[in-house]
């Protein structure tokens, strides 16, 4: 029996979260709802400018391995963090939840990556990052033994920005295709995909990955069309299977020709949108690792994702898999 359900690839980041205005977004030149690279220097400037905050420590594929180890799952993580004090927290806290992580930390500059999120009262969360010591993050991070113990790889598309990143997920979708694993990517950002357009359709269509999770923005501008129904058939061609979330018309999950179409999990309060696709993730990789229907996959994601959206932060202050059952779902 494999060791892991999901291995989980990304930026290893220390979130700083603020409420703020639309004007202050406005103001400093902040893409709203995007996920905007900064250098060392805004990341100082904008920290000195962003009101009361709460830190936590984030990373899109950092919150998946969280919300799955939340839901029951065993879970592993490889990024890379400073040695340094965000360095040990971020490493602390994703190790606390119950997630195997021994990525070697970097000694010396550049420090751990941090991100200023902006949340607007809409609750839409604008993404400001450094990413520091996640650039040092290449092959050499890669353990082998791991990824052949566990079921399914799963990486960020944020990957793609550290330069020496990229040849390590390739390597890493290698080796676990060579033991007889799968491999599943989230598209993490429309802007994203606009950066990288040809290479990620390049990683659907080769067999690289097997599995796509996004969301109607992030397929659309993977197509260049308007049209979501459009980008949908033509990635139910260029991948096996695919889960894309809608916001508050739930999701639409793909394989074949087979369509599954799950509702939105009901909120009191929507309060911050970090972490939902990652938290959709988290209960949609546990549920296909442990057999699950798409079906309950998919209810399963949208139960994590509806949780998180209702309180400040990226990561489950609930217990998630007592959730699930609460709901019926385990």
């Amino acid at each position: 029996m494999p060791d892991y359900d999901v291995l989980c690839i990304g930026n290893a980041i220390v979130d700083i979260i603020a409420q703020s205005g639309e004007d202050f977004l406005t103001d400093n030149g902040i893409i709203k709802g995007a996920m905007n690279l900064i250098d060392a220097e805004r990341a100082e400037l904008l920290y000195g400018r962003m009101g009361p905050a709460v830190e936590a420590s984030g990373g899109s594929a950092g919150n998946t391995a969280a919300g799955i180890a939340s839901l029951g799952g065993r879970a592993a993580f490889f990024g890379k963090v400073a040695d340094d004090h965000l360095g040990g927290v971020y490493a602390h806290d994703i190790r606390s939840l119950g997630v195997a992580f021994d990525t070697k930390p970097l000694a010396g500059a550049p420090p751990t990556a941090r991100c200023m999120i902006f949340v607007t009262p809409d609750g839409e969360r604008s993404m400001n990052t450094y990413l520091g010591a996640c650039v040092e993050f290449g092959p050499q991070d890669v353990e082998p033994e791991k990824i052949a113990a566990s079921k399914l790889v799963y990486f960020e598309g944020y990957l793609w920005d550290p330069p020496r990143a990229k040849e390590a997920m390739r390597e890493a979708a290698r080796l676990a295709h060579e033991a007889g694993r799968e491999v599943a990517m989230t598209l993490s950002d429309s802007f994203c995909v606009d950066r990288y357009r040809e290479e990620f359709l390049d990683l659907m269509r080769s067999g690289a990955v097997d599995i796509i999770l996004a969301n109607d923005h992030e397929i659309r501008a993977l197509y260049q069309t308007s049209s979501f129904d459009a980008a949908l058939e033509a990635l139910r061609k260029d991948c096996r299977l695919a889960a894309v979330t809608c916001s508050e018309k739930g999701s639409v999950i793909i394989r074949g020709d087979e369509t599954v179409r799950i509702d939105a999990a009901p909120i009191r309060e929507l309060v911050d949108t970090t972490g939902a696709g990652d938290l959709y993730a988290a209960g949609f990789l546990f549920g296909y690792t442990q057999g699950r229907s798409l079906k309950d996959c998919g209810k399963l994601g949208s139960l994590a994702a509806g949780l998180v959206i209702q309180q400040v932060g990226p990561r489950p202050r609930q217990n998630l898999r007592l959730e699930a059952e609460q709901a019926g779902l385990l």
